[in-house]
C-alpha cells in the first residue's frame, strides 16, 4: 500500500495507475496543480467507478468527497445543469452551520459551479467580463456566496441587482454576510428606495442592514407602528448601539406611538436606560406589568425611583399577596423608599431577598432600614450578608447600628457598628424609702473645705403616713490642706396643721472653695427633696425666718423645694 506516499505521485503514475487511485487520492489534504490536472483527465476517460462526468448526479458528486474541490471548468461542464444545480443548493443550504475553513472550500466550489454554468449559456457568457460567475437573479440567489469575500465586494455590486435584492432581501440576510459586503447591500437599498425614503413596511425587512444606519438617517424614518419599531429591535438583527436605539424611540414617540410590554422586552434594561427622563414618564404602568423581568441596574437613580413608581402601581393589586408581589416588583426595588422596604420586612411573610437585590436598593434608603428590618428582608440569605461587609452600602449601614443590636439581633459576625452609649444618668426614683446619691465636684484650684450641715423641716402632703428620709452620702473631694469653715444652719417650716406628716433631710457635704483668707464665711447649703404622695399637696404656709445665730450670720435657707 502506498500510503500516504500517494499524495507524492507524479501526474504521469496517476494516470497510468488504477482507477482505484481516486479513493487514495481523497485522503490528500491538498493535490498539485498538476496532480488536479491528471485527476481531470482520469475522470474524463470515463473509466472510473464514477463513469462518464455527463451522467453524474448529486449523489455522485457528493460521492467525490474532497475530490470534488479539484474538478475544473470542462469537467464541471459536462455535468447536467440539474445535477450542478442540486449540488449548489445542498453546499448553500449547509453554508450557514459551517467552520471558516469549510466555508472557504464551499465558496471555492459554488464559484467553480458558477462558472461553469455561466460558460454553458451564451447569455451569461456575454457578461463574463463584468461578472465571471454569471450575474445572480431571483432564481441562484444563493450564488450571491460567490461575491461575499472581500475580494468579490465590487462584483457584488455589479452582479445584483437592486430589484432583485429588494425581492430577496429576506433570502440574502439569512446567509452570513460581512460587514463589508452588508455596507454593499445596504448602498443598494437606499439606491432603490433613492427620493422617497424607505417605506415603513420595508423598514421591517432590514435586518442586520438597519444597524449601520446613523442616527440621522434614523431620524428620517416612518416609524409609526408598533409591529415596525419590534421588527426593528429584534435582537436577530444584532447589537444596536445606545445612541442609534434612543434616536429610534424618540422618532417612534415624537411620531405617537406609545411603549407597550412586549416593545419594552424587545428594548431591554440597558437601552431602556438611555432614555430621556421625560420619555421614561411617558411609559404607561400597563406596560410595565407586562414587561417581564427588565434589568434597570444601569439606570440613574432618578430614573430607577420613576420606574419604580410605575411598577408599584402596575403590581397593586397583588399587595395582598407579598410573596407574589415581590416576585414581580422585584426588579425595581433599586428605586423603592424605606417606607416600603419596611413594609415588605413586616408583611408577615418570608421575603428572602437575594443579596445582589438587596446590594441594589437605594443606598439612601438603605441607611433608614433598621437592624430588624434587614434581618426580615433578607431572611434564610441573611449569612450572605457577611460576604457583601466590605460593600460601601453595607458599610455605611452597619456604621449606624449599634454594635450590640448587630450581634444579637443577626449574629453574622458583621463588626464596624456603635458602641453602646456610657455615662448616662439613672432616672431618679421617688419612694417614701431612704435615697443614696454620689456626686463629685472638682475644681480647678487649690480647695479650701467647708462641712456643712443643714437640718429643715417642711411641709408634706396633708394625708397622714406619708414621710420621706434623703440622706445623701458624704462626699470628700480633693483638698489641700488649708483653713476651713464650718457653717452649721438650720431653719424651721412651719407645716401643714395636719398630724403625722414630716419630711426630715440631713446633708453633709465636703465642698471644695477657692483659697481665701481664714475666717469663718457663710456657705448656703440647697437641699434637693423627693416626696411621694397619692393625691395633689395642699397648699403650705411659707417658710418662717431662721433662728438668730451667734457667730457671724447665716442667709436664710431656700425653700426647699418639693
Amino acid at each position: 500500500s502506498l500510503g500516504a506516499l500517494v499524495c507524492d505521485l507524479e501526474p504521469g503514475t496517476i494516470l497510468a495507475s488504477d482507477p482505484n487511485i481516486l479513493d487514495k487520492l481523497k485522503l490528500c489534504p491538498a493535490l498539485t496543480g498538476a496532480q488536479q490536472d491528471a485527476l481531470n483527465a482520469l475522470l474524463l476517460s470515463g473509466d472510473t467507478a464514477y463513469g462518464d462526468p455527463s451522467s453524474w448526479d448529486l449523489q455522485t458528486l457528493q460521492d467525490l468527497g474532497p475530490l470534488v474541490l479539484a474538478l475544473d471548468q470542462t469537467t464541471l461542464s459536462l455535468v447536467a445543469e440539474a445535477a450542478r444545480e442540486d449540488f449548489r443548493r445542498s453546499i448553500a443550504a449547509a453554508y450557514i452551520s459551517q467552520g471558516h475553513s469549510q466555508r472557504e472550500k464551499s465558496l471555492i466550489l459554488l464559484r467553480a459551479l458558477a462558472a461553469a454554468s455561466a460558460a454553458s449559456q451564451p447569455r451569461l457568457q456575454r457578461s463574463a467580463d463584468r461578472c465571471p460567475y454569471g450575474p445572480i437573479t431571483a432564481g441562484n440567489i444563493d450564488d450571491i456566496f460567490i461575491y461575499l469575500s472581500p475580494d468579490q465586494l465590487d462584483q457584488l455590486d455589479q452582479c445584483l441587482s437592486n430589484d432583485v435584492l429588494i425581492e430577496k432581501l429576506e433570502a440574502v440576510l439569512e446567509l452570513p454576510i460581512t460587514t463589508d459586503a452588508s455596507r454593499v447591500l445596504k448602498k443598494k437599498v437606499d439606491e432603490f428606495f433613492q427620493g422617497s425614503g424607505i417605506p415603513e413596511q420595508q423598514l421591517r425587512r432590514l435586518g442586520v442592514l438597519s444597524r449601520l444606519y446613523t442616527e440621522e438617517e434614523i431620524s428620517q424614518w416612518s416609524v409609526t407602528s408598533s409591529d415596525t419599531l419590534s421588527a426593528l429591535l429584534s435582537s436577530s438583527g444584532g447589537e444596536w448601539n445606545d445612541s442609534q436605539v434612543q434616536q429610534l424611540l424618540s422618532r417612534y414617540l415624537a411620531l405617537g406611538g406609545s411603549l407597550t410590554g412586549p416593545l419594552l422586552q424587545e428594548i431591554g434594561g440597558k437601552h431602556l436606560c438611555n432614555l430621556q427622563e421625560e420619555q421614561i414618564q411617558q411609559i404607561p404602568a400597563g406596560a410595565i406589568g407586562t414587561a417581564g423581568q427588565l434589568n434597570i441596574s444601569s439606570c440613574s437613580q432618578t430614573k430607577k425611583d420613576q420606574l419604580y413608581g410605575k411598577a408599584r402601581e402596575a403590581f397593586a393589586s397583588l399587595a395582598s399577596t407579598p410573596s407574589h408581589y415581590y416576585c414581580q416588583i422585584q426588579p425595581y426595588l433599586g428605586g423603592a423608599p424605606a417606607e416600603d422596604l419596611k413594609d415588605l420586612a413586616n408583611a408577615g411573610v418570608a421575603i428572602n431577598m437575594d443579596l445582589s437585590t438587596f446590594l441594589a436598593l437605594n443606598p439612601e434608603e438603605l441607611q433608614k432600614l433598621s437592624v430588624t428590618d434587614v434581618k426580615r428582608l433578607l431572611g434564610e440569605n441573611l449569612r450572605e450578608l457577611r460576604k457583601a461587609e466590605h460593600e460601601p452600602s453595607v458599610v455605611s449601614w452597619v456604621q449606624q447600628q449599634f454594635q450590640q443590636e448587630l450581634d444579637c439581633v443577626l449574629g453574622i459576625g458583621l463588626q464596624g457598628g456603635r458602641p453602646e452609649p456610657t455615662g448616662t444618668a439613672s432616672p431618679a426614683v421617688t419612694s417614701p424609702a431612704g435615697v443614696t446619691s454620689t456626686a463629685t465636684v472638682t475644681s480647678p484650684h487649690p480647695t479650701t473645705s467647708a462641712n456643712v450641715t443643714s437640718t429643715a423641716t417642711v411641709p408634706t402632703s396633708p394625708h397622714p403616713a406619708t414621710s420621706a428620709s434623703v440622706t445623701p452620702v458624704p462626699t470628700t473631694l480633693p483638698t489641700v490642706p488649708s483653713t476651713s469653715a464650718s457653717v452649721t444652719s438650720m431653719a424651721i417650716v412651719t407645716t401643714s396643721p395636719h398630724p403625722s406628716t414630716s419630711t426630715s433631710v440631713t446633708s453633709t457635704a465636703t465642698v471644695p472653695t477657692p483659697p481665701q483668707p481664714s475666717a469663718s464665711v457663710p456657705v448656703p447649703t440647697p437641699t434637693a427633696i423627693s416626696s411621694h404622695s397619692t393625691p395633689p399637696a395642699e397648699p403650705r404656709s411659707p417658710p418662717g425666718p431662721p433662728p438668730p445665730s451667734t457667730s457671724e450670720p447665716t442667709p436664710q435657707a431656700p425653700p426647699p423645694t418639693l
